[in-house]
């Protein structure tokens, strides 16, 4: 493989998130011979209705997100926590790529999930629900390569989350391993 493809797909619309950050210091941090691309089209994607995701449907956001997550080698979520669990962008995200049953676009990739908040538990319980879905899914959630990132008003003030020595070395350390266990697939 000469390049790995990894799709960032972050659970926060908001321009400014914290989590929009990660995913921009992700991008900063990525190892020669990966390319991450954030998906800028999840606010453009309807929620998953089985009677409109069917073969002639002309969803133009929807195809999209299957075709951009079709030529991904791997998926990094950065997720915040809203209400205690998985923010609806981000599941519903989940849902189509998963689609067909078995066969969607994450089925067999692997996937790291990265949470943060301004709460001392770091996002903990929408990390867990985004885990959970992403690995019934059909992704090859790597559990051992998880971020959690709590206290990110304390940790970050107004300065960008790559500012942060010590959160960008773990951004990194995520972003080497989803290549790294990418690289380990093909070569299996």
């Amino acid at each position: 493989m000469s390049q790995t493809n990894v799709l960032v797909l972050v659970g926060s619309l908001r321009a400014a998130s914290v989590n929009r950050q990660i995913a921009e210091a992700a991008l900063s941090v990525a190892p020669e011979g990966a390319a991450l691309t954030i998906f800028e089209g999840l606010a453009d994607v309807p929620f998953y209705n089985e009677d409109i995701d069917v073969a002639d449907a002309n969803i133009p956001a929807v195809e999209a997100l299957r075709a951009a997550a079709g030529s991904a080698d791997a998926f990094l979520l950065v997720t915040p926590e809203y209400n205690g669990t998985i923010p609806a962008v981000l599941k519903n995200a989940i849902d189509w790529i998963s689609r067909p049953y078995g066969a969607g676009a994450v089925s067999g990739k692997p996937v790291v999930v990265i949470s943060a908040s301004p709460s001392g538990n770091g996002a903990k319980w929408a990390h867990e629900d985004t885990t959970k879905s992403v690995g019934v899914a059909g992704g090859k959630v790597l559990a051992d390569s998880a971020l959690v990132v709590g206290s990110t008003f304390d940790k970050f003030g107004t300065a960008h989350p790559r500012e942060n020595a010590e959160v960008l070395a773990q951004v990194s350390k995520v972003v080497a391993d989803l290549v790294d266990a990418t690289k380990e697939l093909v070569d299996a």
